[in-house]
């Protein structure tokens, strides 16, 4: 397996964003690739495009030998200092919530006309999804996942088949990908999970009863892809444990996992009310390696796995995702009408672009089929509708107009979604 691992969509994202006067902050779960994206395959870019390297100004606030550099008061006038001529200088400062007063610091440095800023952090004080409003819209926020399949095959010596095997087993935590044997993939989900981003969590929002937050992210793990509330997971914990958790406790507990990027809600969309259902929704966790590792790999259905794989890249690639409710009304047996709900896996949204989707793992069946599609029948628009399988030989369109593709297609193609 090779070692550089290639993130160009986020190369383009702060390509795109250069010298827009505006602190460009990347954020995301920790040990995604936030630093490595910025301090090589960023910092290469802007050599192999001309720029100087003494106008390149790094600082990792995380090394021992920078400490003294997280007071603002040394970093600061150091900077500037740095500032030798009025040509473009690029500031990439990695884990910069260890600076002290950073917001201000960071401003200031931005407002510089010849200073363009990029930052990374990923502790618990920084660690937020709105650490954005920090800097006054001053900031623009790119945000970033572990590797995608697309990434992981870039590096993985196999065909797609095994890759994939190993892909919804492991995760995409680059360290993780990069390990060698099962085993030390194994080690280091279970120590990332525990040591990393448990522990963050747990510090951040002072978190006395551990046993609950960890007992909670069990019950997640092993719901992903079904429904849920925080009244549902309350007596999930009274009848597992017989405890007397409340739900705003549970409430409180999932938005720390959200605020860490751990775990991502989809809501509930009404598609014929057009507008949100409150209650219940599901969550998916942003590394289904992190997910499966909670659960000591034993629940490793594929295809739960599968529907966290396609939510996490259709949030990649920036589209806004929400699960799809239908409510229909039929005639029973009896020739009574008899009120059914259907449900659609993901609602896709991204400007003008709507696409309805369904994850399929195995379609053994024409019963099996025609069960999947049945909500897309009872939809009254020409938005396209796909679903994806994992036996789908090659992309075809039905009679109705209905696209099947399989996940390889899918995930290896940026541009899938577009069919045939």
């Amino acid at each position: 397996m090779q070692t550089e691992i290639k993130r160009d969509y986020y190369l383009e994202q702060l390509i795109k964003r250069k010298n827009n006067s505006l602190i460009k902050v990347v954020t995301g779960i920790r040990r995604c690739g936030k630093s490595y994206l910025l301090r090589t395959i960023f910092k290469k870019h802007l050599i192999e495009s001309g720029v100087e390297k003494d106008h390149i100004i790094e600082m990792a606030f995380d090394l021992y030998d920078n400490i003294e550099y997280r007071d603002p008061r040394i970093f600061y006038p150091w900077a500037k200092e740095q500032l030798k001529d009025d040509k473009q200088y690029y500031f990439l400062l990695d884990e910069v919530q260890l600076l002290d007063e950073f917001v201000s610091v960071l401003n200031g440095l931005a407002d510089k006309k010849n200073c363009d800023v990029y930052v990374t952090g990923s502790n618990a004080k920084f660690l937020s999804k709105d650490i954005a409003t920090e800097f006054g819209g001053r900031s623009d926020e790119i945000h970033m996942y572990p590797l995608s399949f697309f990434e992981f095959m870039s590096v993985y010596g196999g065909n797609h088949y095994d890759g994939w095997n190993e892909y919804i087993t492991y995760g995409g935590i680059p360290l993780v990908v990069l390990a060698e044997t099962d085993d030390q993939k194994i080690t280091l989900l279970d120590s990332l999970l525990k040591e990393t981003y448990l522990r963050d969590i747990v510090k951040k929002n002072k978190i006395r009863n551990v046993g609950e937050m960890e007992t909670l992210l069990d019950i997640l793990s092993s719901a992903i892809g079904s429904l849920t509330n925080p009244n549902k997971l309350q007596k999930t914990f009274k009848s597992v444990n017989q405890s007397k958790i409340t739900a705003t406790t549970i409430t409180k507990y999932i938005e720390y996992l959200e605020d860490a990027f751990l775990i991502e809600e989809a809501r509930r969309y009404d598609i014929k009310g057009k507008s949100y259902i409150g209650t219940p929704m599901k969550y998916y966790f942003m590394d289904i390696g992190l997910r499966n590792a909670r659960i000591n790999f034993r629940q490793l259905e594929v295809t739960h796995s599968m529907e966290n794989v396609i939510y996490n890249e259709l949030r990649m690639r920036g589209y806004s995702v929400d699960v799809g409710n239908l409510q229909i009304f039929e005639n029973g047996k009896d020739g009574k009408q008899v009120k059914r709900q259907l449900e659609v896996d993901f609602i896709c949204n991204k400007g003008s672009k709507k696409y309805y989707i369904q994850s399929a793992y195995l379609l053994p069946t024409e019963e099996k089929m025609q069960q999947e599609i049945r909500p897309f029948t009872k939809i009254n628009d020409f938005f396209k509708k796909i679903v994806i399988t994992s036996n789908t030989p090659r992309p075809f369109y039905n009679d109705d107009g209905i696209l099947f593709m399989s996940v390889y297609d899918f995930l290896l193609n940026p541009d899938s979604l577009a069919g045939i």
